[in-house]
């Protein structure tokens, strides 16, 4: 197979080869795995990135998402508004103390006010005087250029917006906002030399033809961080009775993400623990960075087993800031 060799010679795999690829059966996934751990260990060795989430701002949101237990559709949710600035900065020494590298600050939303740009524009800049090495991400939706302005002022390094399904499958996992909305907040980022972070959800219904669109549209977007999220199904969303996963077929999606996207942060993120279940340490062979703690409104693993984990497969947390802190843009959709 020797794909990734190919790769690293500069090889560029057409999207009709990596269909043919991700669908033989007769290619073994764990094979695919090694493959994708030789790029894996190529740009990052044995380093693993931590993340932490801090759900500053929870329910209240207008959107549709049909996967997402704060939607406006669901009944019964926790509701709070955007948290006060002791309560971030909290979270910032937690993930200092234990050694994780980015912070995200996530809000519930279509998109933040400017007064809670303000409020997170004021916290960072806190953040950034008492931990000047870590990362801060934030994912606080749709956002405007002046919104963009202040937040890399203040010092986030990186922002999230998923663009979570394929252009033609979006309509039907939310109809509240468009695709090109989506991407548009990430160019927005880019614009203002932020780093972008965006990834997907697998498990929705998706066919492999939408899953290699995924990976090629990350890859022309360019995001120095792909986070992959496996649906953890919550009772009451549109998908809250899926169940299309099994740990293998994570592994491979995992892998083929890593042969498209073979430089960037690959992050195996929601869903992580219900899905791959005794296989995650696996994950890592392709991955190179997870979440650590609970989510959103799910819970994660102990931390206690993530960092056994990382160990006993010869890993070790990496603590360093990337090479991506300076971030300018390099391409376009």
């Amino acid at each position: 197979m020797k794909l990734a060799e190919r790769i690293l010679n500069g090889e560029d795999l057409t999207k009709a080869e990596f269909l043919q690829i991700y669908e033989n059966h007769n290619i073994d996934t764990l094979d695919l795995l090694n493959e994708a751990y030789q790029l894996r260990k190529h740009y990052y060795g044995k380093k693993v990135k931590l993340n932490m989430i801090l759900n500053a701002k929870s329910g209240i949101c207008p959107e549709n998402c049909g996967y997402c237990g704060q939607s406006r559709d669901m009944k019964e949710k926790e509701r709070y508004r955007l948290v006060d600035k002791d309560q971030i900065m909290s979270g910032a020494k937690v993930a200092h103390e234990h050694h994780i590298g980015t912070y995200c600050i996530v809000m519930s939303g279509r998109g933040p006010s400017d007064k809670e740009v303000d409020h997170i524009s004021h916290t960072v800049k806190a953040i950034k005087e008492n931990h000047p090495q870590l990362k801060i991400c934030a994912c606080l939706g749709l956002t405007n250029e002046e919104q963009a302005k202040k937040l890399k002022q203040a010092g986030v390094d990186r922002y999230n917006h998923n663009i979570n399904t394929s252009e033609r499958y979006h309509d039907t996992v939310v109809t509240t906002h468009t695709y090109k909305d989506r991407t548009d907040t990430i160019e927005i980022m880019k614009n203002n030399n932020i780093s972008p972070c965006s990834g997907v959800i697998f498990g929705m219904g998706e066919t492999n033809q939408d899953v290699i669109d995924m990976a090629f549209a990350l890859k022309e977007i360019d995001a120095d961080s792909i986070p992959i999220n496996f649906l953890h199904p919550i009772k009451g969303t549109k998908f809250g009775n899926m169940n299309e996963l099994t740990p293998m077929k994570c592994l491979r999606l995992v892998a083929l993400f890593r042969l498209v996207n073979p430089s960037k942060e690959i992050r195996i993120a929601g869903g992580r623990e219900v899905n791959l279940r005794a296989l995650q340490p696996l994950a890592l062979k392709a991955a190179n960075s997870i979440f650590v703690g609970d989510y959103l409104i799910t819970g994660g693993q102990p931390n206690k087993l993530d960092y056994e984990m990382i160990e006993d497969l010869g890993f070790e947390v990496d603590f360093q800031t990337d090479d991506n802190d300076s971030y300018e843009q390099t391409s376009e959709i």
